[in-house]
């Protein structure tokens, strides 16, 4: 299976035909998709002016779209790598964090609930603001945009859909997953919020 770096090599090979390049900077997103798949492919469609199901797009867009993601992978990275030298130390000190703190893995970091609805500027930006609320006290607010108005899916925090509704799962993306942020329409990750907000009753919430 190839890596994200041999994809983004095919991205930028001029030997390689425009399907060939496209269908490559969309495995990137297998690799890596901040937003999660598609809100992730649409932002860099709207950002780099590359038709959703074009084919046989201009080379030169695909390229632009690919070193955006390759910037906001980078940022991830770092903070994966900063995140594990930080655990280390505080197990050798004997110090537990939460259960749902990062497990590193660079899958829907910062995922929209409505793919078509995502935060303004690049992507790498946007991840800066989420470390930087990450690496601080946490907030009430969304980390990206500054949003007070954070609003509970129906299915309610740590609470997975499907036949197993109703089981707190806190682990996982399902304890990362926090509220929706009514202004970018990020689904906040619990770290970055007060205990108060991230353990927040969708009940109590909706009533209000």
């Amino acid at each position: 299976m190839a890596g994200f770096r041999s994809l983004a090599y095919q991205v930028r090979d001029a030997r390689n035909d425009r399907a060939l390049r496209r269908h490559s900077l969309r495995r990137c997103l297998e690799r890596f998709a901040p937003y999660g798949h598609r809100a992730t492919w649409w932002h860099l469609c709207d950002r780099h002016g590359i038709a959703p199901e074009d084919r046989a797009a201009d080379p030169q867009r695909l390229v632009a779209a690919l070193e955006e993601l390759e910037d906001a992978r980078a940022v991830w990275l770092e903070y994966e790598r900063q995140f594990a030298e930080r655990r280390r130390r505080e197990k050798h000190h004997g110090l537990r964090r939460p259960e749902w703190a990062w497990g590193g893995s660079g899958d829907a970091v910062v995922r929209c609930a409505d793919p078509g609805v995502r935060p303004d500027g690049a992507l790498g930006e946007v991840l800066r603001r989420l470390v930087t609320a990450l690496e601080s006290e946490p907030g009430t607010g969304c980390p990206v945009c500054g949003e007070q108005e954070l609003r509970w899916p129906a299915h309610g925090p740590g609470q997975r859909r499907g036949p197993r509704a109703g089981h707190r799962a806190w682990e996982g993306a399902w304890a990362w997953d926090g509220p929706v942020c009514a202004g970018c329409g990020i689904v906040v990750p619990r770290p970055a919020l007060a205990d108060a907000v991230s353990m927040a009753d969708p009940a109590s919430a909706g009533a209000a």
